[in-house]
């Protein structure tokens, strides 16, 4: 954790909730309480069918949502897309843009990347941006050069702390139950913290949210959450659990 960055735990609820799941969110709220308040932020990133009944109930309750993917676009004749404009009017404070399962399952190259990234800063959306290797590139002893590559293609120029968030959710680890040691964490923590100062410049790459995502659990959370350059966590199944999600959220509140 870096101490002069204030934590956030984001949840990607990915293709799951439907209304009544609405619930969660609400009982999220519920159990962010003072003490919490005082130490971390919480976003839930919920389909785009439920981001404006979620946004609506968490109006007061001081918990952002975000949107899990957003068109390069800003409007027009593009089918089934939705824009950051269009997250923004709904509610939501942040988008995901990246994530392994876009670039995978959809073939997002780093542009693609980037070029969602600013579009949801044009929407006055914060991007978390998603970075992270396979399995296979690991093992080759490639775990970093991918990452930064990645960053480097994807991070767009001019970002500032205030704009910018990056999650590291290594391939491998993500809905497998699998986590990096401690250790591996650290290491690509402290490169994309390095690599942000070569593009960003120091000052406002010192600033910028690194969250860690990939099988982040109640069980793990505050060994992870306890890493160098670890602020926060992009959490996926676990945000489904109001219990667990909060869990993770006391875990960086130390």
């Amino acid at each position: 954790m870096t101490r002069s960055i204030r934590p956030l735990v984001a949840g990607n609820w990915k293709m799951n909730g439907l209304k009544a799941d609405i619930a969660i969110a609400a009982e999220v709220a519920k159990g962010y309480d003072t003490v919490l308040k005082q130490g971390v932020d919480l976003a839930i990133c919920p389909p785009a069918t439920l981001l404006f009944t979620t946004s609506a109930a968490l109006i007061g309750a001081r918990i952002a949502t975000g949107g899990q993917d957003c068109s390069t676009q800003n409007s027009g004749a593009f089918t089934g897309e939705v824009s950051a404009a269009m997250l923004a009017d709904a509610g939501a404070n942040f988008c995901i843009v990246g994530h392994s399962e876009r670039r995978t399952l959809h073939g997002e190259t780093n542009a693609t990347v980037m070029a969602k990234a600013e579009a949801a800063q044009k929407a006055l959306l914060v991007p978390i941006v998603c970075v992270g290797e396979t399995r296979e590139e690991r093992e080759a002893g490639k775990a970093l050069a991918v990452v930064k590559k990645q960053l480097r293609g994807s991070i767009p120029d001019g970002a500032t702390a205030a704009t910018l968030v990056v999650a590291y959710e290594p391939v491998w680890a993500i809905g497998t139950g699998l986590t990096p040691t401690a250790a591996d964490v650290a290491e690509v923590h402290e490169a994309i913290r390095a690599e942000l100062g070569r593009l960003l410049g120091k000052a406002a790459a010192a600033g910028v949210r690194l969250l860690y995502g990939g099988s982040v659990k109640p069980s793990n959370a505050s060994e992870l959450m306890n890493v160098a350059n670890v602020d926060g966590a992009l959490v996926g199944g676990a945000s489904l659990k109001a219990d667990e999600f909060l869990a993770i959220a006391r875990a960086c509140n130390g």
